[in-house]
Parts: structure tokens; sequence; C-alpha cells
């Protein structure tokens, strides 16, 4: 837990250096303040070893401020805090029992409760408040004129270098493939999701681009927007809520992938890397079911054989 908190480090300095030190640095103490003292209390009144030490509440917390606008209300980013540990880790039974990831799960909860407050960003380095994140502009251009306008297309030529509201751009993208490659080579997570998450994201976003590329933005656009390789690498990669099994994981990142580009461009809402993760968490059971390797010399039990001694 630790080393994946480390690896997010290089983000979150980017984070806070682009959006404000205090703004920052308060929206990821109280997330992380409300996923500790949430822990803490449950395990607490349930009369419970107390287990907030290991780490978990606090990636959590860290997690879910990089899924919040930085500019987010104190109140809003302790409730999410609370939401992310009771209702997405401990009515389950607590860490290694969740079926969701509990970051996503407060970040989900809080978008549907305060649409507003959670689409309303800044931009970077000038702190301006706008609503128009890359995404929810291009969203809005299709489905106001059917396609991507050509002063919502200037406006995202600046998104590479992190010119709009709520996006960092290129740079924020190195520095999540630096947290994810170092967290493979320590062997905490595989490459297995990650990869299969971006390239499926990429070839299906590539082929809606040459479909209409003045309907559908390019599939660069859509790897160094919104949440993509946060979730690729930190989120889908969740121990507890993701496959087993290479076979599971590949399947289990190519059905993030897919459905994070259909709800991106056909959704109702901008962005779609959250639901595409908590969407396939539902799913990950049967992944496991389906790819588990049979015992060697075991019998599939679709062929009801039974046999007997003597």
């Amino acid at each position: 837990m630790w080393e994946v908190i480390g690896a997010l480090c290089p983000c979150c300095l980017l984070w806070i250096l682009s959006f404000g030190v205090q703004a920052s640095c308060l929206t990821i103490l109280f997330c992380v303040l409300g996923c500790v003292l949430a822990e803490a209390g449950w395990e607490l009144i349930r009369k419970q070893p107390i287990t907030v030490r290991d780490g978990s509440a606090v990636m959590t917390g860290i997690l879910l401020a990089l899924n919040v606008p930085p500019n987010a209300a104190w109140w809003m980013a302790l409730l999410g805090g609370f939401v992310a540990i009771i209702i997405g880790k401990q009515v389950f039974g607590g860490l290694g029992c969740n079926p969701f990831n509990p970051a996503l799960v407060g970040r989900t909860v809080l978008l549907i409760s305060f649409p507003v407050q959670m689409t309303t960003w800044v931009m970077p380095r000038t702190h301006e408040i706008t609503s128009a994140t890359p995404l929810s502009a291009v969203k809005m251009a299709v489905g106001l004129h059917g396609n991507i306008t050509p002063e919502v297309q200037a406006q995202l030529s600046g998104v590479f270098y992190g010119g709009l509201g709520g996006q960092l751009g290129v740079l924020s993208a190195l520095a999540l493939i630096a947290g994810g490659c170092w967290l493979i080579y320590r062997k905490i997570i595989t490459w297995h999701i990650p990869a299969s998450f971006i390239g499926s994201a990429f070839v299906l976003s590539s082929i809606f681009w040459l479909v209409d590329s003045s309907k559908y933005p390019s599939p660069l656009f859509h790897m160094v927007t919104g949440g993509l390789m946060l979730g690729a690498f930190f989120m889908a990669t969740d121990w507890v809520t993701s496959p087993l099994t290479p076979k599971g994981m590949v399947v289990f990142g190519i059905g993030c992938g897919v459905l994070t580009v259909l709800i991106r461009l056909f959704g109702g809402y901008p962005e779609g890397v959250a639901f595409s993760i908590l969407l396939m968490n539902s799913a990950t059971p049967i992944i496991d079911r389906l790819t588990m390797p049979r015992k060697f010399g075991a019998m599939p039990k679709k062929f009801g054989l039974v046999t007997k001694k003597g």
C-alpha cells in the first residue's frame, strides 16, 4: 500500500503545483482524513483491531482526491472519504472483502449527489474557475452541433500541455505511467490490466476517429484526458476487485477500455473510467470462474461423471 502511495507522489506533486498548493493540499488532506477517520471509527465501534497503519485508507483517500475537483469544498472531500470507506469497503467486511473499488464508490456517490460541484473545475496554473473540461467540451459540442466545432477544436489543441480546466495533459499521463511502471517493476501489479485497458481504449477510439474525425476525437486525446491513465494503473489493478488469473486480467482490462470509450462517446456523462471499472468489478467473480484453470487431470463438472470404488 505504501509503495503504491509513493508511486502516486509524482502525480500528486504535479497536481498540487498546477492547481494551487492551498486548495489541492486541503482537498488531499480532507479526503485522506475522511478515509482514516471512517476506518478507525468503524473499527472502534465494531471493537476490531485498528488497521489504518496498513496504508489502505490513506491510499483510498489520495485516489479519491485525484478524482474530485481540486477546488472542492472541504465537507465534500470529507464526505467522499466516509462514503468510500464505510459504503465502499467496511459494510462488505473490510479490506479484502469489498467487491468494488472504494475510491470510485466515493467518487461516484459525490458525482451523482453533487453534479454541479463535481463538474466545476479550475484552470491549471491560472486557477480560474471553469466547467469546460476537455471531455465535457467535446460532449457538449457534439450534442449541440453534431460534430466538434472549429472553436472547440482550437481549444482542444491545448489539452496536451494542460490548457483546459481539470486537465494536466501529457505531463500528468507521463507521471502516472512512470508510477505504474515502477509498480510493475516491483511486481506489485502486473502489466495485463494496464496494457489491455489502454490498448483496447486506443484501438476502439481509433476506429471511431477513422470513421468520422469531425465527430469523434483522436485516440491520443482519449489517452491524456480524464482519468484513463489513473484508472488503468492505480484503480483497475486493485488486488481485491480485479481477477486473479492473467487471462482474466486481460478480459477485465479490455472490458474497462471498451466501456470507457463507449460511455465517453455515447453515454450521458463525459467521463467513463469510474463507471467502467465499477461495472467490470461486478463481473470479476464471473471472469474468475470462467478463466480459472482446472486442476491437472480433473474432469469438467459439466460431464457429470462419478466414479465409485468397487
